[in-house]
Order: C-alpha cells, then sequence, then structure tokens
C-alpha cells in the first residue's frame, strides 16, 4: 500500500480540488481528510457516514461550587486570567482556559474538576470513489495533530483490511502540528503552489519540513498561466532543492463551476484543466509510485 499526502504551504492553492481529482482517477483508494480544523472534501465528494466516533483531545477546568472556599489560589496561579469572580463565587471561562491543569493541581480545598473533554468527531463514510475517514475539531479546540494521527491510524487499518493499494490523503496547509501528523510516515508527497509571491514563500517553507523528514516529494503549479514567470521561479527553486515538478495546471473557472455542483473536475469536464491532472496522475503513478 502507497501513502500519497497532497499538501500546501498556504491556504487557497486548490490542494483539496487536486486531490478530489486524485480520488476520481484512482478509483477505489481509501481516502483521508487530515485537514481537521477546516474540512471541505466531503463538499466535493458527499460522503455517507457509517460511524460516528467523539474526540477526547484535551481537558477542561470546572469549579465544584460546593467544595470551593473562595480562597482565590487559583486566580493567582492562572497565567491565562480564565478565572474569574462573580457574584456567587468564581468561575471558569471555557474559551479562556487552556486546559493546562494547574488550578486543579494547587486547589487547596480539591475544588477544580479536571475531566477530559470532547473537542471534535472524526466519521468513516463511504463515498463514490471509495471510503473516506474524515473529521472536525471544535472551535477553539486544540490537540489537531492528536486527531489527524487517530484519522489516519484508523484510515491506514481500514486500508489494509481492504487489502488497497492506494490511501490518498489530503492535508492541511502551513508547516505546523498537523502538517507533520499527516507528514510522517507517508510514502510520497505532492506540493500544490500557486505563482504568488506568498505561494513560493510558503512552498520554499513547506520542502525544508518534507526534506527534514526525508520524504519524497514533487510539486504542482496551479494557474502556471495566469503569471509565467512566476511559475518559472518555482520551478527553479523546486528543481534546485532537488524536487521535481509533476505540471503545471492552467487556471479555468470550471474547477468552480465543478465545485458548485459537487463534483471533481475529472467528473465535471473533460477540458485543459482535467488532461493536466489525468497527465500529472499518470506520472505520478509511472515515475514516482513504481515498486
Amino acid at each position: 500500500m502507497k501513502e500519497i499526502l497532497i499538501i500546501s504551504g498556504k491556504g487557497g492553492t486548490g490542494k483539496t480540488s487536486v486531490t478530489a481529482a486524485f480520488a476520481a482517477l484512482a478509483q477505489q483508494a481509501v481516502l483521508v481528510d487530515c485537514d481537521v480544523d477546516a474540512a471541505d472534501l466531503h463538499l466535493v465528494l458527499s460522503p455517507t457516514i457509517e460511524e460516528t466516533h467523539d474526540f477526547f483531545g484535551g481537558h477542561q477546568a470546572r469549579i465544584i461550587v460546593d467544595q470551593c472556599e473562595a480562597c482565590g489560589a487559583c486566580v493567582d496561579f492562572c497565567r491565562f486570567g480564565a478565572i474569574q469572580r462573580g457574584g456567587d463565587g468564581y468561575r471558569i471561562d471555557s474559551l479562556a482556559c487552556e486546559g493546562c491543569g494547574v488550578c486543579a493541581h494547587f486547589c487547596p480545598h480539591d475544588a477544580i474538576a479536571f475531566a477530559e473533554t470532547c473537542n471534535g468527531q472524526w466519521f468513516r463514510s463511504t463515498t463514490r470513489f471509495g471510503p473516506l475517514v474524515h473529521a472536525w475539531l471544535g472551535i477553539a479546540a486544540e490537540n489537531s495533530g492528536k486527531l489527524v494521527t487517530i484519522i489516519r491510524r484508523e484510515a491506514r487499518a481500514l486500508a489494509a483490511a481492504m487489502q488497497a493499494d492506494l490511501l490518498l490523503v489530503d492535508g492541511p496547509p502551513g508547516i505546523g502540528c498537523p502538517v507533520i501528523a499527516s507528514l510522517s510516515g507517508a510514502d510520497y508527497v505532492v506540493i500544490v503552489t500557486e505563482p504568488t509571491v506568498s505561494g513560493r514563500h510558503d512552498l520554499e517553507r513547506v520542502m525544508l519540513l518534507t526534506a527534514h523528514f526525508r520524504v519524497p516529494t514533487s510539486v504542482i503549479i496551479n494557474k502556471a498561466d495566469l503569471y509565467p514567470k512566476g511559475a518559472e521561479e518555482i520551478e527553479h527553486i523546486a528543481v534546485t532543492r532537488g524536487v521535481g515538478v509533476l505540471g503545471h495546471i492552467p487556471y479555468d473557472p470550471v474547477i468552480t463551476q465543478a465545485q458548485l455542483v459537487g463534483q471533481s473536475v475529472i467528473e465535471y469536464a473533460d477540458g485543459p484543466v482535467s488532461q493536466a491532472l489525468r497527465a500529472i496522475w499518470h506520472s505520478l503513478l509511472s515515475q514516482h509510485l513504481k515498486e
């Protein structure tokens, strides 16, 4: 089984559109959406949820009113200003609480509970292109990297049970914790970028990350025809770092039109974008994923 991770240095480069196109071309790969903070692959794949699981990724402090002596020790120890005195005693602002547990540890009256909290949910679903494991993280919730690790583990187990040949992962943008959790153990990384100043800058950062983890990497330049000189500069930077360029995708509103009807561009139209994506997919399979 091969695991392909599609990521980008910044949001909005077309990463999810490329992933959906690859899913349509692969047919029956196991799919994973690791962008748990802002998942959107499901908008194109229209999954039918078969299993729902709660994600417990952190803790939340709560004052036990009957045991609280209002000594104020918790206020002194909280570095985040999450504990405030009200008319009927102390209360904890759930949005300000970072879940560090210091207040519960130092409370002299054991009046602060520190229970595990549900930070989101993850799902196992079916789609027209194969099974999908995906998730959502609650508002202001933490431990996105832990949630990514869970859904990747579940997707790997599912792929092994199905004896699937391919695991396609729609990764998060950037270079943070969820990206690192998506990257570790992947067989191949495809970075989707665009010929802009920010696209080039963030591409360089994410290439450093994949080089650090020694994962083979290639680049796709999306909307390449909008700024050909910028696309050439990106290709030069990639090649200089030993990273190949799989191909260029032209700008075309057809991608947005396909999204509006919940389809990948491969399903929606067989124009220049689809042809470019087909060529990129075949190049990826033949040149980089051979045994």
